[in-house]
């Protein structure tokens, strides 16, 4: 991963956590409807959905017969008119999260995504194979690891939204 990449990963997240800073908990867990989630919940999958990418990324490294696939328009993740379900495996709970459990929760999937990505003596391998996503198909293990602070962003604009109806 690039500079870049990594420096975009760093602020990304920061932004995340600026944007939840000084929430109480009434507002972090406040639905604005039945059919949306808290501010809470949005971390919540976050942090499932960073720690399911990095699971796919190794998943996919892992396949010795792993095929190389065309880049995908990750960066159509940011485009909120586009709606997207989520899987059931990346669906937050309904329990309520304080601000620190959150932080926690954000700092483990990252730590894990690090932790993984920082024992890779070449990168470049990223490029060479793919796993499939439920959106994308099979993508460039690259790209997944754009899509994490992509993802991020996609979701720190549905925080402002919540925030803005609460």
């Amino acid at each position: 991963m690039s500079l870049d990449v990594m420096e975009t990963l760093t602020s990304t997240r920061k932004k995340l956590l600026n944007e939840i800073s000084g929430l109480s908990n009434e507002e972090l867990n406040k639905k604005p409807s039945a059919d949306t989630w808290s501010v809470a919940q949005v971390c919540h999958h976050l942090y499932l959905a960073e720690r399911v990418f990095t699971q796919a990324i190794i998943y996919g490294l892992s396949k010795s017969n792993g095929r190389k696939a065309a880049p995908v328009p990750v960066q159509l993740t940011v485009d909120r008119t586009q709606k997207a379900k989520a899987p059931d495996m990346v669906v937050p709970s309904d329990d309520p999260l304080d601000l620190q459990s959150i932080s926690e929760l954000l700092g483990q999937s990252r730590n894990l995504f690090l932790e993984f990505y920082n024992q890779l003596d070449d990168k470049s391998i990223l490029a060479e194979k793919s796993a499939k996503h439920p959106l994308f198909g099979y993508m460039p293990l690259d790209q997944w690891v754009e899509l994490i602070y992509l993802h991020d962003e996609r979701h720190i604009e549905q925080i402002k939204e919540i925030k803005n109806l609460l």
